[in-house]
């Protein structure tokens, strides 16, 4: 019994955990690059929709995916051409693009993909057949049941920590978002590097969408990352603005939300809602307990405008 319950609630923090990891990890390169991104909730849903109607309109999983990430990074060009190209504030255009994520998928999603018990389902991300490390105890059934999505995004993590850490490019990134007027007499083009990570940032978000859409639920709801954008910007944050650290807490926060499932399960005599408010509340004591010490990269969220232009 006790196994049951431990596989039940491993397996769920880690499903749930996909998405915050995935958009956690697109937050982290446009952060080392100086970019701040508090609308990554608006390009989630946005990666959860098109997933869907690619899925449905293309006939395959594959295709939903594809299309996700094409108009993903097609958002974060656009985000990044209003912040570092015209220079507008970052946050506001942040929140703009998340407000302009939730309306148009919700007007998109009622009239392409139907609500409520007629809304239309789509094939699963499928799971790889593991039947050795599956049959492991404990372990096993919660770790190598998991679909194909979940086993990209820990691989993405140490493929992140070698590029901005082990990479000439990585280095650049890094230079980029701690001192952009440094970097920019070096040569380096800091516009290109900017657009780069922001396009990154968006292909990631698209992922981080399809991990809810075609992973968990098969279908579009509305508002269905339900803050997970916000909570991903908190992970980067929490972890020091470091993959391994950004794997630790959205794990972290997937587990929380997933013990907050298992409490409803139970039957315990609490309202719903304060259980809903349970992985919110710990994002919010571990940015006040921690984000005072953590020191983000010196450029983030200030617009640059380069020598170049500064001297036209």
């Amino acid at each position: 019994m006790a196994e049951e319950l431990w596989v039940s609630y491993a397996a769920s923090a880690i499903r749930l955990s996909i998405p915050l990891l995935l958009a956690a990890l697109g937050v982290l390169f446009m952060s080392r690059s100086g970019i701040l991104n508090i609308g990554m909730e608006g390009m989630i849903l946005i990666g959860a929709l098109s997933g869907v109607l690619g899925a449905y309109y293309g006939g395959s999983v594959w295709a939903g995916l594809a299309t996700s990430i094409i108009v993903c990074g097609i958002a974060g060009l656009v985000f990044a051409f209003l912040t570092v190209t015209t220079g507008a504030d970052q946050v506001i255009i942040g929140t703009a693009l998340n407000l302009l994520g939730l309306g148009l998928t919700t007007v998109f999603g009622r009239s392409l993909l139907g609500m409520g018990t007629e809304a239309i389902r789509v094939d699963a991300i499928p799971a790889p057949s593991l039947p050795f490390l599956q049959q492991l105890p404990w372990v096993g059934p919660a770790l190598f049941e998991q679909n194909l999505l979940a086993y990209l995004a820990f691989l993405l993590v140490p493929i992140t920590s070698i590029l901005l850490y082990k990479t000439k490019w990585g280095l650049t990134v890094r230079a980029v978002g701690e001192n952009p007027l440094a970097t920019d007499t070096l040569g380096v083009r800091v516009h290109r590097v900017r657009y780069t990570c922001c396009l990154i940032g968006g292909m990631f978000a698209g992922l981080a969408g399809c991990a809810l859409s075609l992973g968990i639920l098969n279908q579009f709801t509305e508002n269905m990352v339900a803050g997970r954008g916000f909570i991903a910007l908190s992970a980067v944050i929490f972890g020091r603005w470091t993959p391994s650290g950004t794997l630790f807490t959205s794990l972290l926060f997937g587990s929380a939300d997933a013990l907050q499932l298992r409490f409803q399960s139970f039957g315990i005599e609490i309202p719903y809602q304060f259980m809903l408010m349970f992985p919110y509340i710990l994002t919010m004591v571990a940015l006040a307990w921690f984000s005072g010490n953590a020191k983000q990269p010196a450029a983030t969220g200030k617009p640059y405008k380069s020598a170049a232009n500064r001297h036209a």
